[in-house]
């Protein structure tokens, strides 16, 4: 039984050293493409960077989860993991749309306009980890 569990320790280390990879690629991503400094604002101490950032995240996480669970390989978990970052780059557009002003309004520590775009984040995130159960 133990031997069982063991001789699957190697596809583990490989999926979740995957997706450690790709939290980081997003993070950067996604960071760059955003107008504010995330990460300078959070040291600051920002609490609208704090959680519209790490709304966007679990909103990565939550389809992130579904494409480990349904992948086969490594290149599946890649593709899907970057399909995931896609949608939540198209989400920040699309609020930046709704609100012109967003990146001044988090940088701001306009909660408000944080937790729109966290709450869409994730709500795209649950949608886009149901959509990829293939």
């Amino acid at each position: 039984m133990i031997a069982q569990a063991l001789a699957k320790l190697p596809d583990f280390a490989m999926f979740f050293s995957g997706s450690l990879a790709l939290v980081g690629l997003y993070l950067l991503i996604y960071t760059l493409a955003t107008s504010h400094n995330e990460f300078g604002l959070i040291r600051q101490n920002n609490l609208a960077a704090a959680l519209s950032l790490g709304l966007s995240l679990i909103g990565f996480a939550l389809p992130l989860s579904s494409a480990i669970v349904h992948s086969t390989t490594i290149v599946d978990l890649a593709v899907w993991g970057i399909v995931a970052i896609i949608v939540q780059l198209v989400v920040y557009a699309l609020v930046r749309l709704v609100l012109p002003n967003l990146s001044s309004r988090i940088a701001s520590g306009e909660l408000a306009a944080a937790l729109f775009l966290g709450a869409a984040s994730l709500a795209a995130g649950v949608i886009n980890a149901a959509a990829m159960s293939y």
